[in-house]
């Protein structure tokens, strides 16, 4: 069983940046896409970003320019930087493994926990 936990999470004011940690406890990103997703109150979850095994990104269309996603083979350790934080970022961010793929929610086997972040403006 694949464990996926992340970190980097915090306190953050408007502006400021952050780059959030997902660790897998094995090697899978040649085997297994990596997507970021985040969720707010009372807000559905939303897909953040994706890298694909060969190191393609997508990222949801709102977010492009400020998020970007990038993977640590060696320390099978994704990231998520964050720049110029706004309020409406604050959310948990979880970090997700997909088997046959990044797009629907039946694709991803693994999960972790969520890190918290808060934006204050």
């Amino acid at each position: 069983q694949v464990q996926l936990a992340e970190s980097g999470g915090g306190s953050v004011q408007a502006g400021g940046s952050l780059r959030l940690s997902c660790v897998a406890s094995e090697a899978i990103f040649s085997r297994y896409c990596m997507s970021w997703f985040r969720q707010a109150p009372g807000r559905e979850r939303e897909q953040v970003a994706t890298i694909d095994t060969d190191g393609s990104t997508i990222y949801a269309n709102s977010l492009k320019g400020r998020f970007r996603i990038s993977q640590d083979n060696a320390k099978n350790t994704l990231f998520l930087e964050i720049e110029n934080l706004k309020p409406e970022d604050a959310a948990v961010y979880s970090c997700a493994a997909g088997g046959q793929g990044c797009y629907a929610d039946s694709d991803f086997v693994y999960w972790g926990q969520g890190t918290q972040v808060s934006v204050s403006s």
